[in-house]
This record gives C-alpha cells, structure tokens and sequence, in this order.
C-alpha cells in the first residue's frame, strides 16, 4: 500500500534544533536565513517526489545508499529530517559499499553515522580491480562498475531485509541520462524517481528526482558533510556524461530555468506527437475519430 504524504507547511525559519525538531545532524547547521531556505527547498522537493511517485509504503524498509558524494549525503540528510518530523513511516538503514579502491578513507563514515546515531552497513567488496582489469584501456569505467556496485548493492538489501534501494541521483543526473540516451542510445528514456528491479522482489528509489545539483552541492558545503572523491570514474577525462553535463550547463546559463522546464517536459509525453508505434496506434488512426 503506497500513502499520499500530507502538504501541510514545514517551519524551518524557527529554532528547529533548540526546540527539539531537527534530527541531530542538524544540530550544528548553519543559523541563516539563507540555509533555512535552502533546507527547506530540497525538503519539500524530497516530501514532492515521495508523494509523486507513490515512494512510501508504511512499514517499509529502507537501504540508504551511502558513497560518501554530496549527493548521497545530501539524500540521507533529507531523509532524517522527514522521518525525525514524522513525515516518513519507514525503517532506514545506511549502506556504503566499499570498492576497494586504493586509498579509500575507510574510517570516515562509520564515524559519521555514529556520530549521528545512524544504523549502518559497510559492505567491502573489491569491485575496483575487477574494473580496472577488464575495462579495455581507453575505454569509460561507468557501466561495468554501475552493474557491479547495483549486483551487491540489491544482494545486501535482500540480505537486510529492505524492500527498497533508495539512491541519490537528482535533477541533473535525469537529464543527463535522458540527453545521454537520445544522442548516443537512440532511445527515449531517463532515470525513473521510481522503479522496481529486473527480479521485481525490489523497489530503487530518487527522491532527490526533483533536486538542483547546485543546490546540493551548495548544501552538503555548508553542511561541512566529509566528501570522499571517487578517484575511479572522476579521474577519466572525456567521458560522453561530461559532455552532455557541460551542454545543459551553457543552456541554463543562456536561458535560466530551462532545466526545470526540461524536467517537467519528462513528466508530460505526448505518445501521438512522437514515433513510438507501441506505444500509439498510428495504423489504427482514422478519420471522423
């Protein structure tokens, strides 16, 4: 059973954490007004994408996927603050699967999520040398270590006994994909806020779907959250994503705003007015119809 989260407004402009609102990670956040504002956007785009896509069954279980980028932080953030209000009936459990790549700062989020009472899982796998090893030279490492990272990611929830892998991708990251499958895919599709596995036993979750990468970026900053870089696919230079990211990036630039209308433009297809023959019957079209 999916609910339908309730719109009444959320006060952020008070004294949250003196008044025992905020969950304890917020409790040394910045005073401003500006943040306030801020925190209060990304909440309400969460609180919107959860009640959109039907994310929330009462009861559920959680799996929180944890990388240690701003967006993931940024998600876990939004999460804790719903659920310590009340807003969010569902068990959390945070997840960082640690692929071994050399360097890695294996101590930063467990002292992290104790830090904030948060229950976790570290799940080490060396995904990196089997990357590493198999992806030809020249070649981008994305796909392969995607597919890797999504297989144990869905054993480990099954394993916890979640029924969702909820990820931390955001507005940019849709459009990226969809501008990724249009030029390079032939094909019309994004990433879903909401879907269920191939095996259909799980569901995977966005709810920063509806989130500025600017905005994250700008809070996980001001958050002082301790980033780890991913030194695996970051440290390729060309790669096709980068492309597509720099483009949008000129087109907001050029005409603000057009992020967002391009996002809405994914939530309102027209079937009849594309090519699609599955999905709209062009030989059944008659006249006086």
């Amino acid at each position: 059973m999916t609910v339908t989260m309730t719109t009444e407004p959320i006060d952020l402009d008070g004294d949250d954490d003196e008044a025992g609102v905020a969950h304890p990670l917020f409790h040394d956040a910045p005073k401003s007004v500006a943040f306030a504002k801020l925190r209060k956007r990304l909440v309400r785009q969460t609180r919107a994408a959860l009640d959109d896509f039907g994310m929330v069954r009462p009861g559920d279980r959680w799996l929180v996927c944890l990388s240690g980028g701003k967006d993931s932080y940024a998600l876990l953030a939004m999460l804790l603050d719903l659920k310590w209000r009340g807003l969010l009936p569902v068990d959390l459990l945070a997840c960082n699967l640690d692929q071994a790549q050399p360097g890695f700062p294996q101590d930063v989020l467990p002292s992290f999520f104790d830090g904030i009472g948060m229950p976790y899982r570290i799940e080490r796998q060396d995904t990196y040398s089997v990357v590493v090893s198999k992806v030809p030279a020249g070649r981008t490492y994305c796909a392969l270590c995607s597919r890797l990272r999504r297989g144990h990611l869905y054993r480990v929830a099954r394993e916890e006994g979640c029924q969702a892998v909820v990820l931390g991708h955001h507005r940019e990251d849709i459009l990226e994909t969809f501008f990724m499958n249009l030029f390079h895919g032939g094909k019309l599709a994004a990433m879903p806020p909401k879907l269920v596995n191939d095996e259909g036993d799980l569901f995977v979750l966005r709810p920063l779907a509806y989130a500025a990468e600017d905005d994250i970026a700008r809070f996980s900053q001001l958050m002082e959250f301790p980033i780890i870089p991913c030194d695996l696919c970051g440290s390729q230079e060309g790669l096709q994503r980068n492309q597509v990211k720099a483009m949008l990036a000129d087109w907001e630039r050029k005409s603000p705003g057009r992020k967002d209308v391009m996002l809405k433009a994914l939530g309102n297809a027209n079937p009849s007015h594309l090519l699609d023959r599955g999905l709209f019957d062009f030989a059944g079209l008659d006249l006086g119809r």
